[in-house]
């Protein structure tokens, strides 16, 4: 325990960040680093616990009191050790993860918990900085060689651990860069996209082959990956989004918040958003921006969040945020005791620059012009009944509520439902579960087709980060086994009790 009575001497305090009125005219990460003293307040503020439930809260299971008690004593190297031997990419978790380890952080029972996500991020950018980061070359390599569907967080993790095994690895990307959602989905200003080609670099560097532009199941087959490789990976990811069958849906203006974002997410990095169609899915005939448009949100998430600070950079005239759920609590309720995660009241630095936010509102029609253009949405106000556990079970439309508001371009975050069918799944026959996801056990990440194995949103539906990078490694340990009897790949819970 790095200071016994940090807990007491000091409270939760974020780094920095930009105003609003800066950080709106580009697109660049706005959250400054904790100069060294604050960095150490903050790591002093974690108790070790007795039993840690931070470790319950985070899906790979971080070694967190350890880590912080090396950063509070300044033994950076150490810190990085400690939470790269769980965590393949902290430069990613710490900066979009929701942090269910905070929610699980035992002093968040009566004050803020200690800020895990900020200290994680600290310690690999400083470890990066101080050169601790290096290429893990294997030793030895098998033979065997195999291929991994998808470079999301949940492929990245698997390539990379089954690379550490001494397997060849190939990673195939139906883009035209790494990173799945983390190069096309989030924002620049929520992670740039040179931390993500940092680690990819690292990555080929240790061996590892990136296949861009090679959607497979069009332009690659999967017959022939099957005739290549002793085992397959599919992380591809859940991308087919939630639609919202309503009147006026086909109207010019309406779109799916994750075409809207990748669109930007390539005119950020000076892309042609159009290129690529023919070999990408789900790519739109034309540019789709905010600039002086009425924009409204259908869905209150971070992709919702994610489309209101892009809309707000574009430009937008007013920007409007639905959510067809009730408001949120702003603290734990009787139904949401510590440490389970909390649904509380979200508010992101994209709210801060400015949006209406509105709950318990259902869209009923888009309506259009003349020409087919989107002019506006009917909508109406809900009143939600709460079942036995508190939370909200069924809603009625409030008489008198419904009305029309401008609408120009209205953008559809609601989730997504399942992976893309159409193309290497359909083609491979591989089962499906009742949500459509590939169907594969929790403990063996194996599909029914020999030797097709399956992690991240892929099997277990749209989830976090933390959970496709959790996915990805035990999904590596799974094929490791599979190819040579038995593995040397830590599991998650041999690596928190090393820590004991």
């Amino acid at each position: 325990m790095g200071k016994p009575t940090g807990f007491l001497e000091f409270t939760r305090e974020a780094p920095p960040k930009a105003k609003v009125q800066e950080r709106l005219q580009h697109y660049r990460e706005f959250v400054s680093q904790y100069p060294e003293n604050k960095l150490n307040e903050q790591s002093a503020r974690c108790m070790n616990c007795g039993i840690p439930f931070c470790h319950s809260g985070c899906p790979l299971g971080n070694v967190i009191p350890e880590f912080n008690d090396a950063v509070y004593n300044k033994n950076y190297e150490e810190a990085y050790h400690i939470l790269a031997s769980t965590n393949n990419f902290p430069e990613f978790t710490g900066r979009i993860c929701p942090a269910p380890c905070e929610s699980a952080c035992v002093l968040g029972i009566n004050q803020p918990p200690v800020s895990i996500e900020e200290i994680e991020k600290h310690i690999i950018e400083i470890a990066f900085e101080k050169g601790f980061v290096k290429a893990k070359k294997p030793n030895v390599r098998t033979g065997k060689k195999i291929a991994v569907i998808g470079s999301g967080p949940a492929g990245l993790a698997a390539a990379a651990q089954l690379n550490y095994a001494g397997h060849t690895v190939h990673v195939y990307e139906r883009d035209d860069a790494a990173g799945g959602l983390l190069r096309y989905g989030i924002p620049d200003f929520k992670l740039d996209k040179w931390v993500i080609d940092r680690r990819i670099a690292l990555l080929e560097e240790e061996g590892i082959t990136f296949h861009y532009l090679a959607n497979v199941g069009v332009n690659i087959s999967i017959n022939d990956l099957l005739r290549e490789h002793q085992a397959i990976v599919l992380a591809g990811g859940s991308t087919a989004p939630r639609n919202l069958f309503i009147p006026g849906r086909e109207l010019d203006g309406v779109h799916f918040a994750m075409d809207f974002l990748k669109q930007n997410n390539k005119r950020v990095a000076g892309k042609d958003v159009l290129a690529n169609a023919h070999i990408e899915s789900n790519i739109l005939p034309h540019e789709v921006t905010a600039t002086g448009k009425h924009v409204v949100v259908i869905g209150g998430g971070d992709t919702g969040s994610d489309c209101v600070g892009t809309s707000n950079r574009h430009g937008a005239a007013s920007v409007t945020q639905f959510e067809l759920m009730p408001k949120p609590p702003a603290d734990r309720t009787d139904f949401m005791p510590w440490p389970t995660y909390p649904m509380l009241l979200k508010t992101t630095t994209s709210h801060e620059e400015g949006a209406i936010r509105e709950w318990a509102i259902a869209t009923k029609e888009f309506i259009g012009d003349e020409n087919g253009k989107l002019k506006g949405l009917k909508i109406v106000n809900l009143q939600w009944t709460a079942s036995k556990d508190g939370r909200p079970a069924q809603f009625t439309e409030i008489p008198g509520t419904e009305r029309e508001i401008p609408c120009d371009l209205a953008l559809l975050a609601m989730g997504f439902v399942h992976p893309q069918h159409v193309g290497f799944i359909d083609e491979l026959g591989v089962e499906l579960d009742a949500r459509g996801n590939v169907k594969a056990g929790e403990k063996e990440f194996k599909s029914n087709i020999a030797k097709v194995f399956t992690a991240g949103d892929m099997r277990r539906g749209q989830s976090l980060v933390v959970w496709a990078i959790s996915e990805g490694r035990e999904c590596a340990r799974k094929v490791d086994e599979f190819l040579m009897g038995s593995s040397i790949l830590e599991t998650k819970e041999a690596s928190i009790l090393a820590s004991f």
